[in-house]
């Protein structure tokens, strides 16, 4: 039998997985619910939530922001986005895509514009025209004899194909394509072509092997078969791209379902030309990510290299300034990121945070001392039991923290002070469902869903419960107690000590703290200082926690720390 004294003066560690138990973590707890932890270590109450408005139930929340001033909230949603300013909507705008087409709707903003890409779609662009907002398809540059800057590229199951060009009765600008083997469909018609150094359009197609194009000018018969032709990179047929970004002044779009690892870069400074042109340094860019594995892009990222995130690793292209001669394209890692929905990578203090192919990590994409090679740290490593179907990840850089929507409806929370070392993760619940969360500056936005309906809502410092009407209880709790590098067969709690700051409510093991009664006034923003609770009894099932913090009531609680007394048995 020994006496001990432990004192818990930070919970930098957060909620920490039970696997990790017998690691001797002081600053760790077993659950921390619905409470922040703060740059000094402490924990606080978090903030309520304001209701905004009903919406759709799958809407999806992105951030605009052109500046200071200028902050629009786009709600997505089956045929429309609304844009907010300041929590009322402004106009509306329609959209092409579904309900089921958000979770693969992948987006850039570029100054006033916002460029929308979804592998079913043609690319759209939402751009803002002084007090005016306007949706139009992404067009690629057309020349004066009327061809476009768009890029071509011989696709695998075309490589066998022959096209026979004939005269059509349809006008002098069209011909007849017909194939040695069955290739056109439906989805050909629109497409653009590269055949016999023209560009060509699909009209219609007759049948499997037969197509009616059309071209500008005129064009002359080939005496034999054409082997050596090419497709538009992007078409109905072929797909769309999956994921775009800018870099180095070039427009990149990443992946399409034909070509999952092909990547494209406009020409320096203007977005709409991808032509190839003659391979000046300024001119359009094609590249492949070469390797035994299959690697399907899932998204691209604009940092001090082009990060090409992949299902089966992580890439970097280092050149600067990128040019069609000079590509260094490497795999610096393989761990593979999540595809089953667009979660877009976040940016924190110069690191790339993104979700693993597994759903079960949160890695951070780092560079090493000598700023040559990738390290893709997991930021979850010790928290996994939180890593539950991520289904939507901001981050909001003012309050250090990282929200990931789980699809049980809680958000597990990375409070990441990297100043003070402090990595710890917790979760927060709600009377309902969280289904997505978007950052838009300083706020952090979420779509809740309450007894059937969904509900835009943002956390505000000036609530202390959930949409005006909905109360919510926090807890945190302390880990296994180690002594001695044991865990003892019973502990005899005699004392609990707890620091507060700014209090007005405390459970200590389901007994009520008692705060003086000044700390309830009208004009007292609550207790601070040492309050002690004794006598709670002894303990045989030691891997249970030894003190729990809890309270239903809404009213604020930070505290500082934990000292428990008492004596144990080995």
């Amino acid at each position: 039998m020994g006496n001990f004294i432990k004192t818990q003066n930070s919970f930098a560690a957060g909620e920490i997985s039970k696997e990790f138990y017998a690691i001797n973590n002081s600053n760790g707890v077993s659950k921390l619910e619905n409470m922040d932890v703060l740059q000094s270590g402490a924990i606080k109450r978090r903030s309520g939530l304001k209701s905004i408005k009903s919406i759709s139930s799958d809407s999806i929340l992105i951030p605009f922001v052109i500046n200071e001033d200028e902050k629009y909230l786009l709600i997505v949603s089956e045929r429309f986005i609304d844009i907010y300013k300041n929590d009322t909507k402004i106009t509306a705008v329609v959209v092409p895509w579904l309900s089921a087409d958000l979770s693969k709707l992948q987006y850039v903003q570029r100054f006033n514009s916002v460029y929308f890409v979804h592998p079913d779609y043609m690319p759209v662009i939402l751009n803002k025209n002084g007090n005016d907002f306007s949706v139009s398809y992404f067009n690629f540059h057309v020349n004066d004899d009327m061809s476009i800057n768009i890029p071509f590229i011989k696709f695998d199951d075309a490589k066998n194909v022959t096209i026979t060009i004939t005269s059509s009765t349809s006008g002098n600008n069209y011909a007849t394509f017909t194939t040695n083997v069955d290739f056109w469909t439906n989805d050909n018609v629109g497409e653009t072509l590269f055949v016999n150094n023209k560009q060509w359009i699909v009209s219609s197609v007759s049948n499997a092997r037969v197509a009616t194009v059309r071209t500008n000018g005129d064009f002359s018969l080939p005496n034999s078969p054409i082997t050596d032709w090419y497709e538009a990179a992007f078409s109905n047929k072929r797909g769309w791209p999956i994921s775009v970004s800018f870099h180095q002044n070039r427009l990149i779009f990443g992946g399409t379902k034909s070509k999952p690892n092909g990547i494209w870069m406009s020409k320096i400074g203007d977005y709409n030309n991808f032509d190839f042109g003659t391979g000046l340094d300024d001119e359009a860019i094609y590249t492949e990510l070469l390797s035994e594995q299959h690697h399907q892009i899932s998204t691209l990222v604009s940092s001090d290299k082009l990060q090409v995130l992949t299902s089966a690793g992580e890439w970097g292209i280092s050149n600067s300034p990128l040019t069609p001669s000079e590509i260094n394209i490497k795999q610096h890692t393989n761990i593979g990121s999540f595809t089953i929905r667009y979660l877009p990578p976040q940016q924190i203090e110069g690191r790339t945070v993104f979700i693993s192919k597994s759903g079960k990590d949160i890695r951070e994409l780092d560079l090493d001392v000598l700023g040559e090679n990738y390290n893709a740290t997991d930021l979850s490593v010790f928290s996994k039991h939180l890593m539950k179907n991520p289904v939507s990840i901001a981050f909001n850089q003012s309050q250090y923290k990282l929200f990931v929507v789980m699809e049980d409806g809680y958000i597990a929370v990375l409070h990441l002070y990297l100043n003070t070392e402090i990595s710890a993760w917790g979760t927060y619940k709600t009377d309902g469902y969280f289904k997505y969360v978007c950052v838009l500056g300083n706020d952090t936005y979420v779509i809740v869903k309450r007894q059937g309906t969904c509900f835009l809502e943002k956390f505000d410092d000036t609530c202390l419960n959930d949409a005006e009407q909905y109360g919510f209880s926090y807890t945190v709790s302390s880990l296994p107690m180690i002594t001695n590098n044991h865990f003892p067969k019973k502990i005899r709690l005699r004392k609990i000590s707890v620091r507060l700051q700014n209090t007005k409510t405390l459970f200590v093991n389901n007994y009520r703290m008692e705060i003086p009664n000044d700390a309830y006034m009208e004009n007292s923003g609550g207790f601070s200082g040492d309050l002690s609770m004794n006598l709670f009894g002894t303990q045989n099932d030691t891997m249970q926690p030894l003190w729990v913090l809890s309270s239903s009531e809404q009213l604020p609680t930070t505290v500082l720390s934990v000292n428990i007394d008492g004596f144990y048995i080995i």
